[in-house]
């Protein structure tokens, strides 16, 4: 691996200088314009982390001379928007498509293909088609009732604007069922009755099944039946090459036979079609023109693509996208993790931040245009890349900065007892850099500092924000006024009358603490920054204790 230590220290000192302190997290993604590979993460922050604790513990001063020695090393990203590369056969009445399976919340590692079926619809004004893609798939994709709402509520925020009404697929079996009968007469289909371990190994082998060559009449009648038969008894299957050089690929299954209920319209149907024979029929009844899909469903356009040959029907141009990989996060994405979890409770709900739903998203305060620029910057990448969630927090961070107003915040408040301070009742501190807006804050009797700056600064002297310095005591919870001076020495928040605030993290786990007055005026959805701590959404106001959601630092 390349030694990227010039390139840390020039971005870890820029970091410092512009925001008081370097966070490791701001300074990975940087590295990847100096081409760091995907891989090597792991080897190179254990790296960021030593020179960022070395550029936090110089001056102001040390710092701008350190970086007068490095800045040659800090590449900014060209500042251009991208767009997006144009496609195939582009012209009038153009049709797009989005097709969730409802089984849960759109998130942010499934949403860009929507996303970018949704930009490109946009940029050639064409119709977009919102088609719930509900047929009854396996045992482990359980349809849940409330996610036509929440993929609806979803698209709705993010301001995609799909042709009404909603399509659901569930309303369609009969017009597939047609569709299998003329497949049938045209001799290219049969049901079969092989046992699931038989059909593989047919494949393998390249072997027809026994219930292959059975006279079409004979095939009307098996198909009849099936809608009588057991579950797992009978399949209908189309007819490729059994030769095919993808073993996949030989006679797939288009029907099954389920007895789950479905939850919008019961018990009426048991025979349900696959996904490639569903949408062979619905892109060209539906008219669309251009189908963006990821990579994994490769399988599914080429059988597609040999039913509309069957039927001697146009192709849609269809684009294949490769998968996105957020690094940063936690745990996986997983729709069918999170419904377990929403289920037994463990999460508070599909809004909870652990499912990185865009409702979590949005209640943590991160912007729509936020997220639609970051989806907008992978274009339609061929290979599977891996992004790290700090670029979304960083795209949002610009947007943010300018507007969000400034609080002090002491996370894990110790009161501080300061000897000879000097009598201030109150002090003006502006609410943003940028704006003249000022507002008061009252000086109490206590001064409140977080406990990991009690911890980390004890025996030095330090400023208290726009207030005086003082030196902390090497053991005591105490302090001693130094000067009033604003000296280079480390800046901490603090809080003296105060409300006791919420912070509801990424991780599900709450920070608690106490923020200056003023939040009490705060408005719910508002979102601000908490001083070197982070931006946070607020969530509930006016209660006995404020609530807000974490954005990011």
């Amino acid at each position: 691996m390349k030694d990227f230590s010039n390139e840390i220290w020039a971005y870890a000192l820029k970091n410092a200088i512009e925001y008081d302190s370097a966070e490791a997290g701001k300074i990975l993604p940087k590295l990847f314009q100096h081409k760091l590979d995907k891989k090597d993460i792991r080897l190179v922050m254990p790296k960021i982390s030593e020179i960022v604790k070395k550029v936090n513990s110089l001056s102001k001063d040390e710092r701008e001379k350190e970086f007068e020695k490095y800045k040659k090393y800090a590449k900014e990203r060209e500042e251009h928007e991208k767009g997006l590369p144009e496609l195939e056969n582009v012209g009038k009445n153009m049709v797009f498509r989005l097709a969730p399976y409802p089984s849960g919340a759109l998130h942010i590692g499934n949403a860009k293909t929507y996303l970018l079926n949704a930009l490109y619809a946009q940029k050639y004004n064409a119709e977009i088609l919102l088609v719930m893609d509900d047929t009854i798939g396996s045992e482990d994709k359980q349809i849940m009732p409330e996610s036509y709402k929440l993929l609806e509520d979803a698209f709705l925020w993010l301001g995609i604007k799909y042709e009404k009404p909603v399509i659901y697929k569930s309303n369609r079996l009969d017009i597939y069922y047609q569709y299998a009968d003329k497949l049938i007469e045209k001799g290219k289909a049969y049901v079969c009755h092989c046992l699931q371990k038989t059909l593989h190994d047919n494949r393998v082998e390249g072997k027809e099944c026994e219930h292959r060559n059975i006279s079409i009449e004979e095939q009307k009648k098996r198909w009849k039946k099936m809608f009588d038969a057991k579950e797992g008894t009978a399949v209908l299957r189309l007819k490729t090459s059994m030769q095919d050089p993808n073993p996949a690929f030989r006679d797939r299954v288009l029907f099954k036979i389920s007895d789950r209920k479905h939850p919008r319209i019961g018990s009426k149907y048991r025979v349900w079609p696959t996904l490639e024979m569903n949408w062979a029929i619905d892109d060209h009844l539906l008219g669309i023109t251009h189908i963006l899909r990821g990579n994994d469903l490769a399988i599914e356009t080429d059988m597609e693509k040999y039913i509309w040959d069957i039927f001697g029907w146009k192709h849609p141009e269809t684009i294949h996208t490769a998968l996105i990989r957020i690094d940063g996060i936690e745990n996986k994405i997983s729709k069918s993790k999170a419904q377990k979890e929403v289920k037994s409770g463990q999460f508070s709900g599909w809004d909870d931040p652990r499912t990185w739903s865009i409702q979590s998203l949005k209640r943590r305060g991160i912007r729509k245009e936020a997220i639609l620029e970051f989806v907008k910057g992978f274009g339609i990448n061929r290979q599977d890349i891996t992004v790290p969630i700090e670029s979304l927090y960083s795209i949002n961070r610009k947007m943010a900065d300018s507007d969000a107003d400034r609080y002090s915040f002491a996370s894990e408040p110790v009161e501080i007892k300061i000897k000879n301070a000097p009598k201030i009742k109150n002090i003006s501190v502006q609410i943003h850099p940028d704006k003249k807006e000022k507002r008061k804050i009252e000086i109490g009797k206590s001064i409140f500092i977080s406990k990991q700056d009690f911890e980390n600064l004890k025996g030095k002297e330090i400023r208290l924000l726009h207030l005086y310095n003082i030196k902390l005591d090497k053991s005591k919870k105490e302090g001693k006024f130094t000067s009033i001076d604003n000296k280079d020495i480390p800046k901490i928040n603090w809080v003296s009358i105060g409300e006791k605030v919420k912070i509801l993290m990424p991780d599900g786990k709450l920070a608690s603490g106490l923020a200056e007055k003023a939040v009490k005026n705060i408005k719910v959805d508002s979102l601000i920054q908490f001083e070197r701590f982070g931006f946070v959404r607020c969530d509930k106001n006016g209660q006995s204790e404020s609530e807000f959601w974490f954005a990011h630092r």
